[in-house]
C-alpha cells in the first residue's frame, strides 16, 4: 500500500460521468436518427389520403421534410419528431398522430374560409419509434470507453 495514491483505489468520478454522458449523446443522437429516417420513409408522397391506422400521405412533402431530432443535454434524452411549422391554426402533426382536430383554410386569398375538420388518427413517430427500439440495448454494448 505505500506508493499507491488513495485516489486511484476509487473511480475518478468527473471522468466516470463525462464519458457516460458522451457516450449517451452518441448513442441516443444514433437512436434518434434511425427514428427519423424511419419515420420520414413511412410516409409516402402521392395525391390519395391514406387509410385511418396507416402513415399519412404528405401530399407537398412539408411533413417528411419537417422530422428531425436533437439530444437534450439537461434531460439527458432525445426528441425526435416533427417540426411546427409557421402556422397560427390547428396542430396538424399532432392531430395526424393521435387523431383530433385540426383548421384547414380553403380559398383563394380573397375569398378564403377556415373550417374545422376531424381527423383520424394516422400514426407514423409511434410505430417509427417501436420498430427501433429493440435496436437500443444494442446499441448500448460496450459504448463507454
Amino acid at each position: 500500500m505505500i506508493g499507491m495514491s488513495v485516489k486511484r483505489m476509487f473511480f475518478d468520478r468527473k471522468a466516470v460521468t463525462s464519458r457516460v454522458d458522451r457516450a449517451a449523446r452518441r448513442v441516443l443522437s444514433k437512436f434518434g436518427a434511425f427514428v427519423r429516417r424511419r419515420a420520414k420513409s413511412s410516409i409516402h408522397k402521392r395525391k390519395r389520403a391514406s387509410a385511418p391506422g396507416e402513415p399519412p400521405s404528405s401530399h407537398s412533402g412539408l411533413l417528411r421534410r419537417f422530422i428531425f431530432f436533437g439530444y437534450d443535454r439537461t434531460r439527458r434524452s432525445v426528441v425526435i419528431g416533427p417540426q411546427m411549422l409557421n402556422q397560427k391554426i390547428g396542430d396538424a402533426p399532432h392531430a395526424l398522430e393521435h387523431g383530433g382536430t385540426s383548421t384547414v383554410v380553403e380559398g383563394l386569398r380573397s375569398r378564403r374560409g377556415k373550417r374545422r375538420v376531424k381527423i383520424s388518427a394516422r400514426p407514423f413517430m409511434g410505430p417509427a419509434f417501436e420498430r427501433e427500439r429493440p435496436k437500443l440495448p444494442k446499441m448500448w454494448a460496450n459504448s463507454v470507453r
